[in-house]
């Protein structure tokens, strides 16, 4: 089932967190603590053999031996990561409505590409409205879909098995992921090795236990439908603020565009305060980090994402670029999903082979591909939009 007109403007920020769960262990800092990610954490079966890469046993602390590419997502559900549903105090601090108002929609998808020797990464962003082919044979829908497309036809055959509740909730979540994991990987061209997402209260949790994140308006805003109401310039968000500012599209020139700049934007800054020292060196502020972490993100079962993340020690949030896939039209008209995003997915597929080919990508120990000047923000002309639609990681945003 396809989300309410409401329930579609909640999603947008969801997955933003989990990119400060990937780095969490970049710095090395306080490792003890961070050990307690072991514990906690929600795992799921949905990489295909295909996906598994044989590089996973490097040796803790050594550089990262094979290129990997990593699917985030948003899930606009309101369960926590266990199947349980988000209690109504917590849904109205968010301004998410109902248990009703969500559809299970990967309202944000980010695949994040990282090459050998682990010191760069290449975060690229795909609009949620994207119009493309389904896996599983659903046939053409927006991408978004894709995950309660899979997730809901499970279900019977769940039930039918004896499931129910949370149990039911987490095993149909498991079926949904895949299916976005396959959709993703036929658009893009590009093989999924891991997976995480993350539940609409983890985001609210990890913006405050960074202590916020600096961001910048060219322009005051007030939206009534995500509670955005700020100020022009620069200014910390946290918690309901900082949703507030990630999933507002309403009033916006280029829609949901503006809003994946407004998600790199705010991904820049919390990966530049993660990474920061200041963060691993407070005790309180490190303990709610994990805490936050714990409950909210799901990973793909045999992810040792500490591991991970010591392989990753050369990263520095300077090494993080983002991008935005090519589109052709704001306003395709679908036989029966309303208004979409035209994307030609061969041109999708060059565009990702030249921006994780930069000589920055090259640098990090990758030399299988080609050496293309890296892309640190993405202008895509849209064919039905007066101005061109920028994605930027830096500087002040619509």
């Amino acid at each position: 089932m396809l989300l309410s007109s409401r329930g579609r403007r909640i999603g947008g920020r969801v997955a933003l967190g989990v990119v400060s769960a990937l780095v969490l262990g970049a710095t090395g800092y306080a490792w003890s603590q961070l050990s307690k990610l072991d514990h906690g954490l929600v795992t799921a079966d949905v990489i295909s053999p295909s996906g598994q890469v044989a590089g996973d046993d490097t040796i803790p602390g050594e550089p990262l031996k094979v290129a990997q590419n990593i699917l985030l997502v948003g899930i606009d559900a309101r369960t926590d990561a266990y199947g349980n549903p988000l209690p109504q105090n917590v849904l109205d601090t968010l301004h998410a409505g109902s248990g009703d108002d969500g559809g299970d929609t990967t309202d944000t998808m980010i695949v994040v590409h990282i090459p050998a020797g682990g010191a760069a990464a290449t975060a690229i962003s795909i609009p949620r409205d994207s119009y493309v082919d389904i896996a599983g044979g659903y046939g053409k829908h927006k991408i978004n879909s894709a995950y309660s497309r899979g997730k809901n036809a499970s279900m019977s055959g769940l039930r039918s098995q004896g499931l129910s509740g949370p149990q039911l909730e987490v095993a149909a979540n498991e079926a949904g992921a895949k299916t976005a994991i396959q959709t993703v990987e036929k658009f893009t061209g590009l093989t999924i090795n891991h997976y995480a997402a993350i539940n609409l209260a983890g985001f609210d949790a990890l913006s405050q236990a960074v202590g916020g994140v600096e961001v910048c308006l060219k322009e005051p805003v007030h939206d009534t439908y995500s509670g955005a109401n700020f100020a022009a310039g620069p200014q910390t968000l946290s918690g309901a603020q900082a949703l507030a500012f990630v999933r507002q599209r309403h009033g916006l020139t280029n829609g949901d565009l503006d809003r994946i700049a407004r998600q790199q934007a705010f991904l820049s800054g919390m990966a530049k305060k993660v990474l920061s020292a200041g963060t691993f060196t407070d005790v309180s502020k490190l303990n709610s980090l994990v805490s936050a972490v714990q409950g909210a993100v799901v990973l793909d079962k045999g992810w040792d994402v500490l591991s991970f993340a010591q392989q990753l020690r050369g990263m520095s949030s300077g090494a993080i670029a983002f991008a935005t896939i090519p589109v052709q039209s704001l306003s395709l008209a679908t036989p029966s999903d309303g208004d979409a995003v035209k994307v030609d997915p061969a041109q999708v597929q060059q565009f990702i082979r030249t921006a994780i080919s930069s000589p920055a990508v090259q640098a990090s120990g990758d030399d299988t591909v080609g050496s293309v000047k890296p892309v640190a923000a993405t202008t895509t002309k849209t064919a039905d939009s007066k101005q061109p639609a920028t994605s930027t990681a830096a500087g002040c945003v619509n």
